[in-house]
């Protein structure tokens, strides 16, 4: 986050930066942390995650910023795909609440 801005500026920001997609946040889905420690057991990065559900505005998708690759991904193809530890049962706790 920029200093000043607020968390519905921020998602909008990001996901323009990242993905070059325009969004509207619709819900904050969850609160995340990640503590990652280093080879003493050290904390090394501690982060909180705030996850939307969002609804694309407009834009078109494209990787940018930060980012080397996007696409979109079938629920069935997640299997697919190395993600980060927890990452895909909280987009699989997205896909249940919405049926």
């Amino acid at each position: 986050m920029e200093t000043g801005e607020s968390l519905d500026e921020a998602v909008r920001r990001e996901i323009l930066e990242e993905t070059g997609l325009r969004v509207k946040p619709v819900e904050m889905f969850g609160v995340f942390e990640r503590v990652i420690k280093d080879a003493q057991g050290r904390t090394e990065y501690h982060y909180l995650l705030f996850d939307y559900v969002c609804k694309v505005t407009g834009g078109k998708l494209q990787a940018a910023d930060d980012v080397a690759r996007v696409e979109w991904v079938r629920r069935a193809r997640l299997g697919d795909y190395q993600l980060t530890e927890g990452t895909r049962e909280v987009i699989e706790r997205a896909y249940s609440s919405a049926s």
